[in-house]
């Protein structure tokens, strides 16, 4: 009996399937996926607007030439159902930072992503980076904030990033990528607001490690305009929240906080991937070895990285692969690579992925969110990450990643 009730709740979950915007192959893909599984994720299928759930899944397929075709299915997608987006914005973090260098290099030849970079302060709350004893000659650089973002999602090296492209040319050039609801406004962990998240700091890149031949000088910026306006929805959230050592009774206003809609994360790592499948106008201006850089970066594990280097007891092979490895409790199948930025904060989790199993002939995308709060109240630390979210991400990824398989192995 509990087992026919759990099947009717996920069939009735289903059936709320939202209009995939591509089209696809015959009937829904996710739909027929998520159907068979009538225990693993029927307690947030059930009830995804308790758990903010939502699914994109993009099949891919290669014609005789090998160029990529995609079909698009989704779960309960809403662009602008506003969720916090945690760290998944610095995955548009890095690659306009590479994009700025590329930019710049034609002007200061020999600037690079491994040119050290000194971070001064010019403006209350900005701090200064002078030295990482985690980078290859001590310094800090582009190349080692990228690593450190999407080998861990180091809080730190996205400010650093976000400083040095700006917020006035991260939000201008996320609408040229098509990102319409997409804002980046703050830097993060270090309560970043108005004004100061306005104000970036002057920045110094040198051609040596002893940082006596300068590069390229950046002054101390301001971002003088206005934030973009995006007419989302649900941005205030909770119950209640945690404000110092007090409880304030209400939700928690996100209006002045980043955010990046579920089909533009996945719109973000389609650019990346596959620039050649994207209109020219909406590409990221980079050169191979920026891409190579990123994929490379994205796909690695901690344990991989010699520079900076990560303790796999601190640091598990999927510490930042939610879907399949659940964080860091599964590991991923072998011959499985992952292209990923994860995102964990205020009880949300997000995953944002391509996964790729060439001995299998299986790629696709999958980008997931959803909320486990059960309290309903923020900054308490209180969150089913461990019960309820990763293990939700995991199974995702699996059943998906089975019937990915299923599919190849029937087209031999």
């Amino acid at each position: 009996m509990r087992r026919s009730l759990f099947a009717g709740a996920l069939l009735g979950a289903l059936a709320l399937l939202s209009r995939p915007a591509e089209a696809q192959f015959g009937p829904n893909a996710l739909r027929q996926v998520l159907r068979h599984d009538t225990v693993g994720l029927a307690r947030v299928l059930a009830r995804p607007d308790h758990y903010r759930l939502q699914i994109i899944y993009t099949r891919i397929r290669r014609d005789a030439a090998g160029q990529p075709h995609f079909r698009t299915s989704r779960y309960h997608v809403r662009p602008r159902q506003y969720f916090y987006p945690a760290s998944t914005v610095k995955l548009a973090a890095v690659a306009l930072a590479l994009q700025k260098l590329r930019a710049l290099n034609a002007e200061y030849p020999g600037l690079n992503p491994d040119s050290p970079m000194l971070t001064d302060s010019a403006f209350a709350g900005q701090t200064r980076v002078r030295r990482d004893t985690s980078a290859a000659g001590g310094r800090p650089t582009v190349g080692n904030y990228l690593r450190k973002i999407l080998l861990v999602s180091d809080n730190d090296a996205f400010n650093r990033l976000y400083e040095f492209v700006g917020p006035e040319e991260l939000n201008h050039e996320l609408a040229r990528l098509g990102l319409r609801h997409t804002r980046l406004v703050n830097r993060l962990s270090v309560g970043d607001q108005e004004p100061g998240s306005r104000h970036t700091n002057p920045i110094r890149f040198f051609a040596d490690t002893a940082a006596t031949q300068l590069l390229y000088a950046q002054p101390a910026g301001y971002f003088a305009g206005r934030w973009p306006r995006l007419g989302l929805r649900g941005e205030a959230i909770g119950q209640a929240y945690i404000k110092g050592d007090q409880q304030v009774a209400g939700p928690l206003d996100f209006s002045q906080k980043n955010a990046f809609a579920l089909p533009d994360q996945q719109r973000l790592l389609r650019t990346i991937l596959f620039p050649e499948a994207v209109p020219a106008a909406r590409r990221l201006r980079l050169a191979p070895d920026d891409y190579a850089r990123l994929r490379t970066a994205m796909a690695q594990l901690p344990r991989e990285s010699d520079h900076p280097r990560y303790a796999p007891a601190q640091f598990p092979d999927t510490y930042a692969k939610y879907l399949l490895g659940g964080g860091g409790i599964a590991a991923l199948p072998p011959g499985v690579r992952v292209f990923n930025k994860i995102g964990q904060a205020y009880g949300f989790l997000i995953d944002n992925a391509y996964i790729q199993d060439e001995a299998h002939g299986v790629e696709f995308l999958l980008s997931a969110v959803l909320y486990v709060n059960a309290d309903g109240v923020l900054n308490d630390d209180k969150y089913e990450y461990d019960t309820i979210g990763f293990p939700f991400l995991r199974d995702l990824g699996r059943r998906v990643y089975e019937a990915e398989c299923r599919r190849a192995q029937r087209s031999k």
